[in-house]
């Protein structure tokens, strides 16, 4: 029976961008034409050919790498062939997870030409994993090269975003620099000058909605852009909302400066967006022209400072600030003064009722005084039903298996991660002692043996700093399950209440969901969400 063979080839920007430009020899094309003929005159039988074309070997979501991994798995495939193992991956952990360990678990073979990779050839393991690790090196130079020039740029004040912002298009001879949009720009003048007339974000925003002027991401859309907002619902139109006004007034774009580098991703292998330290950012000035000029920049700047609100009497927070929520809506309730026959009444309401862009049906307010008088109750009640030994030891194991219940997948995924890392520790140690072998033999020189070894000691470095964060996280854990009566001890603390505050609500409330009036009833929910066990 004849070997089958899974051939594989690949071609990324990384790999087409490398070498002159007239060199075909990385192409997908001569890849298949090598790897075919190799095949034949081997006399193996090719069972499929799989080409992943503009992906990079670090990416192990690469859709024919998955369909040929899983061939493999199933049987299918005797033999994978590559060029190199490069093509294969990039990525030492893919290269010892599949090269190293699955094929052999699943019978199967690995041979790249070029290299001489071969996995049924003894003593070839060793280069394999040289060349893993050389191939590895490579993209995070290359990720650091592109780091750099990317940063270069920015400092050069180049425009590197996807999409200019809302007031500007992109140059269509320079995508680097902006340019005015004429219509656009007006509506960003107009924003300015109704914010510093003294017109608020909501004001500002329900007057554009009822103009009918068209948000920046359905501006966009309209001119073609392939824009996406993700706060928008697939099909329909997105309306102006406080936040985008907020936003859009501290834009230093429209003073004709650029502010970049905010974010960035957490290494070459983790592509997850992280933000950088405002110090990090890197500001242009003077990059393009500017849409606001600088004095009415200055003047809604200096407004933005005096917008903090505190107590008008005491300073102090008041007790349900942050505690109250639509049940309708999940707004949070805020508190306003009224004039009522006795003076000025405290009230709260739901925010949704107010929001450009939101529509709540819970309208009505509710007065502090009779909040503050439910809540009492309710934690006085609690406290009389609880306040005896039984109780409060039932509601001490109610509380520990609800603890419990809410960190066993926790725990198990830090304990597994932790067993990963020592595992991975031990791997690069074992990889440090295999090339001392091969420096005592000669197989590597002494620089390279140098080299090699600050780069597994940076990297078991950053694995052991792990196991010590797991370690405190782990170490948390066990803190709070030893102290888990904490909760009973708030309920010996009181006896009865008889005024709140904020350290009580604090300590008993973690939310307080306020409903609509049912119009039958004239009464309406509300659901006292507590930081202790709650007895029916």
């Amino acid at each position: 029976m004849k070997n089958r063979v899974g051939i594989y080839t690949r071609l990324s920007d990384e790999d087409r961008f490398k070498r002159n430009k007239d060199d075909d020899s990385e192409s997908i094309a001569n890849q298949k034409s090598m790897l075919l003929k190799y095949a034949l005159n081997k006399g193996w039988e090719v069972y499929n050919v799989y080409s992943d074309d503009d992906w990079s070997g670090a990416d192990i979501n690469r859709p024919q790498f998955q369909k040929l991994i899983e061939d493999c798995k199933n049987g299918h495939i005797d033999i994978v062939l590559c060029k190199t193992q490069s093509r294969f991956s990039r990525d030492m952990e893919v290269v010892e997870r599949y090269i190293h360990n699955k094929f052999v678990e699943w019978g199967v073979r690995f041979v790249s030409i070029v290299d001489n990779a071969d996995t049924e050839v003894q003593g070839n393991k060793k280069a394999r994993q040289i060349n893993g690790l050389i191939n590895e090196w490579y993209l995070e130079d290359l990720s650091d090269n592109i780091r750099s020039s990317l940063q270069n740029k920015r400092e050069d004040g180049l425009y590197l975003g996807s999409f200019a912002p809302y007031g500007y298009i992109k140059d269509p001879n320079n995508k680097n620099k902006l340019l005015i949009d004429p219509v656009a720009s007006e509506v960003v003048k107009e924003i300015f000058e109704l914010f510093k007339s003294g017109v608020g974000y909501y004001n500002i925003a329900k007057h554009l909605n009822e103009k009918g002027i068209l948000t920046p991401s359905n501006y966009k859309k309209e001119n073609g852009s392939k824009y996406v907002c993700r706060a928008a619902k697939y099909g329909t139109k997105t309306k102006w909302s406080q936040d985008t006004i907020a936003k859009l007034l501290r834009n230093e774009a429209y003073i004709g400066n650029l502010v970049q580098g905010k974010k960035t991703y957490v290494s070459y292998k983790n592509h997850k967006t992280v933000v950088k330290p405002k110090e990090q950012w890197t500001t242009s000035y003077g990059t393009h022209e500017p849409i606001i000029d600088i004095e009415t920049w200055k003047y809604v700047q200096s407004k933005f400072k005096s917008r903090a609100r505190t107590s008008r009497t005491t300073g102090e927070v008041y007790m349900f600030s942050r505690k109250v929520y639509c049940k309708e809506c999940g707004q949070v309730f805020t508190r306003q003064l009224y004039d009522t026959k006795d003076g000025k009444t405290p009230y709260m309401k739901c925010k949704g009722r107010k929001l450009a862009n939101h529509d709540c049906i819970n309208k009505a307010s509710i007065r502090c005084d009779v909040l503050e008088k439910i809540v009492l109750n309710e934690i006085n009640n609690q406290l009389d039903k609880f306040y005896n030994l039984d109780e409060l030891d039932r509601m001490y194991k109610l509380e520990k298996k609800a603890f419990n219940d809410s960190t066993f997948l926790k725990r198990d995924n830090l304990l597994l991660e932790k067993e990963q890392l020592q595992e991975k520790v031990s791997k690069k140690n074992d990889y440090y002692k295999s090339l001392y072998e091969d420096k005592l033999e000669g197989i590597i020189t002494q620089e390279d043996f140098v080299m090699f070894k600050e780069k597994f000691s940076k990297e078991i470095d950053e694995y052991k700093n792990r196991i010590e964060i797991i370690d405190l996280e782990l170490s948390e854990i066990k803190s709070k399950e030893e102290n888990i009566s904490t909760t009973t001890e708030i309920f010996k603390k009181y006896k009865q209440i008889k005024e709140l505050n904020r350290e009580i609500i604090d300590e008993f409330i973690d939310a307080v969901l306020i409903g609509k009036i049912n119009p039958e009833t004239n009464e309406r929910e509300i659901d006292i969400e507590m930081n202790v066990i709650k007895l029916d």
